[in-house]
C-alpha cells in the first residue's frame, strides 16, 4: 500500500484566547512557515507580570522544518515574541515582511542586542516558495502602514490568512485593499480562511482613518495652551494625521517616549511619516516656545504606568510635565483588560484641570479591524469551503462563525478552536487533528518561563488581604510552644495584645488537640498547624484571609 503523503496542518498557537499573542503554525510534510510571533500584556489576574508569551515548544521542537517567519504587519501582538522565540531558535531562519514592519522588528532585536537574521522584504504581489509551501502576499488596509494577508499554497490544498484588517476606502497612505488578488485567490480557489475576528460583535462598517484627521484638527485648533496626543507609537496614519494638523495650527511637535521616538525615526527614514525637519523640535527646547505653538505625541494610551504620558502627568518626565490648562487627547481605545487604568489616568488629568479629549466625547479615534458588514464581505470576495476565525477572544470567534454560517458556509466546514488544535487539510479536505503541546509562558523580569499558578495566586492573596508572619517558639524538650509572635503587613485590621493573646491562645489549642511530634523533624507538621490555626482565627475574627507565613523557631 503506497504511503500517504502528509496533510497540511495549521496549528494556532496563540491569538485564540484574546486579542494578543498571535502565531500560527503552517506545515506541509518536511517544510514549516510561522505566521507572525506576538506578545499579550497581562492583566489583573497575572500581578507582577511584564509580558505573556504564546507558548512555542512545538516550533522548537521542529524547528528544522521551519522555513520563514512571516509577519503580517508591525503591531506588538504580531511581533513582540520575535526576540524571545529567536533567542531559543538555533535554526535562524529568515523574516519575511513589509520594509517598515522590518523596521520596527530590527529595532527591537537590537534593543535586546540579538542579531537580525537574514530579513526579506515582501510587498502587494510578492511570491516566495518555501519548499512545499508558496505564499503570495496582498495588501490589506490595518491601522498600520504596511499590513498584509497571505495566500498559501500547497500539495494538500490553499489557505488564505487576511491579517488584521479593515476595508477601508479612503486610507491615509492611499494603499487600499488589494480586492483583485483577493478575488483572483478566490477564482483558483480556497480551501480553508483564517480571518481577523476582533469586531465580530460591532454591526456596520468601521469608519475611515480620514475621518479621524478633522476632529483632531478642531481639538488642536481649540486647544489655549500645550497639547498632548497619546497614540499607539506603531500607529504611524494616526501621528501622520497629529503632525498634519498641528502644521495647520501653526504648532511644532515634540516626540516623547522610548517606542514612539524609535517608531517615528523608523518610519521618517523609511519614507511613512512625512514631517519637515523644521518642524520637529528637542522636548528640551520647549521652553522657548508659547504654550500655544505645541503638540507632544507621546505614548501612554493604554494607562501604562511606566509610559511617557503617566510619568508627565504624575510630575516624574524628565522634561515634560503637564499643567492645568493643558488638552490631552486619548487617540486609542483601552485595550481589553486596560480600561480602569485609562480610566485613572483620565482622572488623575482631570484633577491637574487638564481638557481631556477620548473617542466618548469626539472622533479621536476610530479602529484598525473590520466591522461585521466588512467581515462579510471578506467572507463574499473569498468564498471559501472551509472557515476558521482567528484573533479574537472566545465572544468573537463565535460571532465571526455566525457571520459564517449566514454567508452560506455550512456549520460542519467551520472551526472554532482554542490554541494548540489542528486542522489537517488533504486534497481540500479539512478536518480536526490532534492538538499539539500549547500554553503561555510568562516574562517576569528575567525570568522567561511557566510562572507557577501558585505564585500568582500568592500574590493576588497579597495584593487582596496582605500578610500576617507568625513566629511560634517551640521547646523541644517541655514538648509545648511558649510564645507566638506576630507581625504584618497590608491587612486591615490591628494585631494589639487582645489579639495577639487570642490568636496565640487558639494556636495552642490546636497544638495541644493534635499528636505532634516535637523533634527537629518534627516542624513541618507544626508549621501547617500553626498556619491553619492562625488563618481559622483571622477569617473568623474578621472575615479576611491574609497569606500567613508561619516560622517555628526551636529552643
Amino acid at each position: 500500500m503506497a504511503k500517504q503523503n502528509p496533510p497540511l496542518r495549521i496549528i494556532p498557537l496563540g491569538g485564540l484566547d484574546g486579542i494578543g499573542k498571535n502565531m500560527t503554525v503552517v506545515e506541509c510534510g518536511p517544510d514549516m512557515v510561522l505566521v507572525d510571533a506576538g506578545l499579550m500584556f497581562p492583566d489583573d489576574s497575572q500581578p507582577g507580570i511584564d509580558l505573556v508569551l504564546p507558548d512555542y515548544t512545538y516550533v522548537l521542537e521542529n524547528e528544522q522544518k521551519l522555513r520563514g517567519i512571516v509577519v503580517t504587519h508591525g503591531h506588538e501582538d504580531h511581533t513582540g515574541a520575535l526576540p524571545y522565540l529567536l533567542q531559543d531558535l538555533n535554526n535562524k531562519a529568515p523574516i519575511f515582511s513589509s520594509k517598515l514592519t522590518l523596521g520596527f522588528i530590527e529595532g527591537k532585536l537590537s534593543e535586546f542586542r540579538i542579531k537580525a537574521p537574514k530579513f526579506r522584504e515582501v510587498k502587494d504581489g510578492s511570491h516566495i516558495s518555501l519548499g512545499q509551501i508558496s505564499l503570495d502576499f496582498f495588501s490589506m488596509t490595518h491601522s498600520i502602514p504596511g499590513a498584509l494577508g497571505v495566500y498559501i499554497k500547497t500539495p494538500q490544498g490553499t489557505v488564505m490568512h487576511t491579517g488584521d484588517f479593515k476595508l477601508d476606502q479612503t486610507p491615509i497612505d492611499g494603499v487600499r485593499p488589494n480586492y483583485a488578488a483577493i478575488s483572483r485567490f478566490a477564482k483558483q480557489g480556497i480551501d480553508l480562511l483564517l480571518s481577523d475576528s476582533t469586531n465580530a460583535t460591532v454591526p456596520g462598517f468601521t469608519k475611515s482613518e480620514a475621518e479621524v484627521g478633522p476632529s483632531l484638527y478642531a481639538a488642536i485648533k481649540n486647544a489655549p495652551g500645550r497639547v498632548f496626543v497619546a497614540s499607539f507609537s506603531s500607529h504611524i496614519h494616526r501621528l501622520q494625521q497629529i503632525c498634519d494638523a498641528a502644521k495647520r495650527c501653526g504648532r511644532k511637535v515634540v516626540v516623547t517616549g522610548r517606542s514612539m521616538l524609535t517608531n517615528t525615526r523608523v518610519a521618517r527614514e523609511l519614507g511613512y511619516l512625512n514631517i519637515d525637519e523644521q518642524d520637529l523640535i528637542d522636548a528640551y527646547e520647549i521652553n522657548n516656545l508659547p504654550e500655544d505653538k505645541l503638540v507632544v505625541m507621546c505614548t501612554g494610551s493604554q494607562g501604562e504606568p511606566l509610559s511617557a504620558l503617566s510619568r508627565m502627568a504624575n510630575g516624574e518626565h524628565k522634561t515634560l510635565s503637564i499643567h492645568d490648562g493643558d488638552t490631552v487627547i486619548i487617540s486609542a481605545t483601552p485595550v481589553p483588560g486596560n480600561e480602569k487604568a485609562v480610566q485613572q489616568v483620565i482622572n488623575s488629568l482631570a484633577k491637574i484641570g487638564c481638557d481631556v479629549y477620548d473617542k466618548s466625547r469626539t472622533l479621536v479615534h476610530v479602529s484598525g479591524h473590520g466591522s461585521q458588514e466588512e467581515l462579510k464581505l471578506m467572507l463574499a470576495m473569498a468564498r471559501p469551503s472551509y472557515f476558521m476565525p482567528v484573533h479574537g477572544e472566545a465572544v468573537h470567534l463565535r460571532a465571526h462563525a455566525a457571520l459564517g454560517r449566514k454567508m452560506g458556509i455550512p456549520a460542519d466546514h467551520i472551526f472554532i478552536l482554542d490554541n494548540g488544535d489542528t486542522l489537517e487539510m488533504r486534497g481540500g479536505q479539512v478536518k480536526l487533528g490532534t492538538p499539539v503541546e500549547s500554553g503561555v509562558v510568562y516574562v517576569d523580569g528575567l525570568r522567561i518561563g511557566d510562572t507557577d499558578p501558585i505564585v500568582l495566586r500568592d500574590r493576588q492573596k497579597l495584593a487582596n488581604d496582605g500578610m500576617v508572619t507568625a513566629v511560634a517558639i517551640v521547646s523541644l524538650k517541655r514538648k509545648k510552644i511558649d510564645a507566638v509572635e506576630f507581625s504584618s503587613r497590608g491587612v486591615s485590621f490591628t494585631i494589639d495584645d487582645e489579639f495577639a493573646h487570642d490568636a496565640q491562645e487558639a494556636i495552642i489549642k490546636v497544638i495541644e488537640k493534635g499528636k505532634f511530634n516535637f523533634t527537629a523533624s518534627g516542624t513541618d507538621a507544626l508549621r501547617k498547624a500553626v498556619r491553619d490555626s492562625v488563618s481559622n482565627f483571622i477569617w473568623n475574627r474578621t472575615k479576611t484571609r491574609p497569606m500567613i507565613i508561619p516560622v517555628v523557631m526551636e529552643v
